[in-house]
This record gives structure tokens, sequence and C-alpha cells, in this order.
């Protein structure tokens, strides 16, 4: 019976082709956040717009006119005086929202070329895929 005792150094080892594919999936989650809030902003942009068209169709009738207005699932009656304010405020709120998700958006956009200058991902695109290459401190670099 044989026994052999490692040093604790020797444990944890992890091989190039391991830390390449880590930072490639930390690019990943970085790239899908940056899009997340991509189509959040998107998302938004259309409803305000979708607002503003409310805004402009209703801006020039009597304030004493009827209107309806969908709180929730319930389609509620009301008069222009009353919707067009609280639909003016809403598309502010909204276009606060996309401000702030588009600063929200410019940080990420440097968290990740931050990311990508740091490890050398390059986007390549050969015969219509996209492949991302790293380039290793004193390595070529590995298609992945």
């Amino acid at each position: 019976l044989a026994c052999i005792i490692l040093p604790s150094t020797l444990i944890t080892i992890i091989t190039m082709e391991d830390q390449e594919q880590q930072i490639l999936a930390v690019f990943k989650q970085l790239k899908n956040e940056h899009g997340s809030i991509m189509n959040k902003i998107a998302e938004l942009e259309s409803e305000a717009n979708e607002h503003t068209l409310v805004i402009n169709s209703i801006e020039n009738l009597e304030p004493t006119r009827k209107c309806w207005r969908l709180v929730g699932a319930i389609l509620v009656e009301r008069s222009v005086g009353e919707v067009l304010p609280a639909v003016k405020r809403n598309r502010d709120g909204l276009l606060e929202i996309v401000q702030k998700l588009n600063q929200q958006l410019q940080a990420k956009t440097k968290e990740v070329n931050d990311f990508a200058q740091k490890y050398k991902i390059v986007k390549q695109s050969a015969g219509g895929e996209d492949q991302k290459r790293i380039a290793q401190k004193g390595s070529t670099g590995v298609l992945v």
C-alpha cells in the first residue's frame, strides 16, 4: 500500500484551455447583459413613442371630451383633461428611464470593451460565422 501526499499547490490545476473557456463564458455573459439593456431600451422607447402618438391625438381636443383609458385590464371612462396629464407624466417617466438605461448601456459597453481588450478577445467573421479568438500572453491565440 503506497500513499502519496501532494502539496496543496498541486490540488487545483487549471489548464490553459479551461481558463480560456472561463474567460469566454464571462465575456458571453457580459455581452448578454449588454444585449438585455439594449432590448429594454428599445421596448421602452417604443412605449414612449406610443404615448407621444396618444398625446398628439388628444392634445387639441376639448378637455371635457370623453375618452377611454386602459388601466391594467380595465377600460375606464375619463375626460381628456384628466387623461392628458397622466399620459404626459407616464411618457416623461419612460423617457427618464430610457436615459438612465442609456447611461448603463454606455458603462456596460465600456466594461465589455475593457474586458475584450484585457484578454485580447477578437471577434472574427469567417464564412459567415462569428468566432472569438483569445490571444494569451506568449501564445498566438486559440480559435474557439
